[in-house]
């Protein structure tokens, strides 16, 4: 089953980016579909292989804060070729 994750990391702390970027770095490594914008970035794939790979770098990036907040979306479906209509 394919899947589309729209995720938005917040350090709630002074020094936030580091934690973000290196969120970001690990989920571009991957052999998934990743795509960032300014307010969120998003992951495209299999359900398993994305959800495995959330998993690891979502605890990671929370040992890489002192307190934080995670949003994620997801959608029953690969959202990735998605071009408006309008």
């Amino acid at each position: 089953m394919k899947i589309s994750v729209e995720l938005t990391l917040t350090p709630l702390q002074d020094d936030f980016e580091p934690a973000i970027i290196h969120l970001i770095k690990k989920l571009r490594a991957s052999n998934l579909k990743v795509i960032e914008n300014p307010l969120s970035t998003q992951v495209y794939g299999d359900y398993d292989e994305v959800m495995s790979l959330l998993t690891s770098e979502i605890k990671e990036a929370f040992n890489l804060i002192e307190n934080g907040l995670l949003l994620m979306k997801i959608v029953k479906t690969d959202r990735y070729n998605y071009e408006p209509h309008f």
